[in-house]
């Protein structure tokens, strides 16, 4: 797929298998989206890594919103999960001004031992997404994972093409998700977005079954245009 990328949430081995099957490119994984993914257990990260060669990033975020209910406790499950073998993260914290709390990101981030990262949809509930991404450039994340509204990707589109014409050399990649649907992927392709990343559209049967390896397929060839 060349320079395009499909990631599959996960909260299992089951679903990291099933989205490998599929042709996706990598995992999120992550446990309780009913607080819209949180930090894996140690022993979900373990049969995850053992059950796909995909690249696997891994959630760190230990309460619902966008502040830690602790950072020790958050800084404890980062070096937890490094030591297993988890080798790229998503992350992503404001402060009660809806700005990205950079002494909360840089801190956890000072346990990562340089890793890859995503800044996750603290983006779009930041107070000014703007200025947000600047930060979020300064701080390093590979990808910024953004739906260009914290309504939704449906509401995002001018967001999201904003975003997209701000991807340059030695800044993120935009990945569009959060209520991404099929027929919104020409147009931002077509704007300039690259990466798309998607959890219950390739979950026919909801969040209590498993992800679809066939649903999966038919997002790579998608986005891949075939």
């Amino acid at each position: 797929m060349s320079d395009l990328l499909l990631e599959v949430i996960a909260l299992d081995a089951r679903d990291a298998e099933q989205a490998e099957a599929g042709g996706a490119d990598r995992i999120e994984l992550v446990c309780d989206m009913a607080a819209d993914g949180l930090t894996p257990t140690a022993a979900t990260a373990r049969r995850v890594l053992a059950a796909t060669d995909l690249p696997v990033r891994a959630m760190l975020r230990d309460a619902a919103g966008f502040a830690p209910e602790s950072l020790t406790r958050l800084c404890r499950d980062a070096v937890a999960l490094r030591e297993l073998g988890v080798t790229e993260f998503v992350l992503g914290f404001l402060d009660d001004r809806g700005a990205v709390d950079v002494g909360v990101c840089r801190t956890v981030l000072g346990e990562l031992d340089g890793a890859r990262w995503t800044f996750h949809r603290a983006l779009d509930n930041a107070a000014d997404p703007l200025a947000a991404w600047d930060e979020v450039v300064e701080l390093g994340a590979d990808t910024v994972l953004t739906a260009g509204s914290k309504h939704g990707v449906a509401q995002g589109i001018p967001m999201l093409r904003e975003l997209a014409a701000r991807q340059c050399e030695g800044a993120p990649v935009v990945m569009a998700g959060g209520g991404l649907r099929v027929d919104q992927v020409s147009g931002l392709r077509s704007a300039g977005v690259r990466c798309f990343h998607v959890g219950s559209a390739v979950r026919p049967q909801g969040w209590d079954q498993p992800v679809s390896a066939e649903a999966v397929r038919s997002w790579v060839e998608l986005i891949s245009g075939d």
